[in-house]
């Protein structure tokens, strides 16, 4: 897949951290940004927001409050706005600590670390962030017990995310230089990522969903294709095809909450296993054995990045897990299927 640019300025507005330790309470870093010109118009609160996606916005409004923002050495409103070519300075402090954000010891599979990030091969059923529901036990939590340092770096050092049920690789930056050069990757649209993804139905050839993701109108906890929704791209390449489900690889030229299985649902062909976009009952018969996967039959197979340090690109790759290996043995021996291979 070419990834597109999506016109952000080129501009240098990436993170110059100037870190001071002066006891737990009083570490900080500070951020100097430069605005990029594509922001024109927006206030300080909505620019930061777009450059800064690791913070939530009424956290940045509450620092500029608080007048830790500057803006070319004045202090920072809410409502002012930004221009383009501007110096924002953000001192930050560390992560507050709370129940959630604590280190437990949680087994991870790292298939590749160095100074400036890890690499992830998350495992089904681990959640990636502390949320309602899942105060404890996540990839986060992991993360902090791994690397303590971690404790500095927002939200643990977590630039995107894998649903629970979701298997594969993820990327994690040790520092804060490194996280805001991975989210200014991922706003850019240079990090490629694939997926392996077992649809029900017959998908005959390669294609590409181009439909808007938004929160769903009645169901709030649900995405949905929605005309007002953020503008999202699902490439999809046919690799198998059986007579109940089809094999495609994936890949991702944005990066929506659940838009795999959005996309997918919203052309009629919902992932395997889905409990939320997908039932067995509302497609066509089935072969027996689809129904015994308990999650969505989708595994991050391929991430691909530059490094924030060293500049090259770097790919890693991840096997299908057991549980969807043994899932396609068992279709590919059923008699029903009829096996094709691009």
């Amino acid at each position: 897949m070419n990834n597109l640019d999506n016109g952000q300025d080129k501009r240098d507005y990436s993170a110059k951290p100037d870190a001071s330790a002066a006891g737990d309470q009083e570490s900080k870093n500070i951020i100097e940004l430069i605005a990029p010109g594509n922001l024109a118009g927006l206030r300080l609160d909505q620019a930061l927001a777009q450059l800064l996606p690791q913070w939530s916005r009424s956290r940045l409004q509450r620092w500029i409050g608080e007048n830790r923002i500057s803006v070319d050495g004045t202090t920072g409103s809410t409502r002012q706005k930004i221009w383009g070519g501007e110096t924002i300075c953000i001192t930050v402090g560390l992560i507050e600590s709370d129940q959630s954000y604590q280190a437990e010891a949680i087994p991870l599979s790292i298939i590749y670390e160095d100074d400036h990030l890890i690499v992830v091969d998350k495992t089904a059923g681990l959640v990636v962030h502390p949320g309602n529901g899942n105060w404890h036990g996540t990839l986060l939590n992991a993360l902090l017990n791994h690397a303590p340092q971690l404790s500095q770096v927002p939200r643990a050092g977590i630039v995107h995310r894998l649903n629970k049920d979701t298997t594969g690789l993820l990327v994690v930056a040790k520092t804060i230089e490194a996280q805001l050069d991975l989210v200014r990757q991922l706003q850019q649209r240079t990090v490629k990522r694939y997926y392996f993804a077992l649809a029900l139905g017959k998908i005959e050839k390669d294609g590409l969903v181009d439909a808007p993701i938004g929160r769903h109108p009645v169901h709030r906890t649900r995405m949905a294709v929605v005309r007002h929704g953020k503008p999202a791209r699902t490439y999809y390449q046919v690799l198998e095809k059986f007579t109940a489900c089809t094999l495609l690889q994936c890949s991702l030229e944005t990066g929506r909450t659940h838009q795999i299985r959005v996309h997918l649902m919203s052309i009629g062909h919902p992932l395997v296993g889905d409990p939320v976009y997908g039932k067995i009952s509302s497609n066509p018969p089935a072969i027996n054995v689809i129904a015994h996967l308990p999650r969505q039959a989708l595994h991050a197979l391929q991430l691909e990045l530059t490094h924030p340090d060293s500049r090259q690109i770097m790919r890693w790759e991840s096997p299908l897990p057991d549980d969807m290996t043994q899932l396609l043995q068992a279709i590919r021996n059923t008699p029903q299927s009829t096996l094709t291979f691009s």
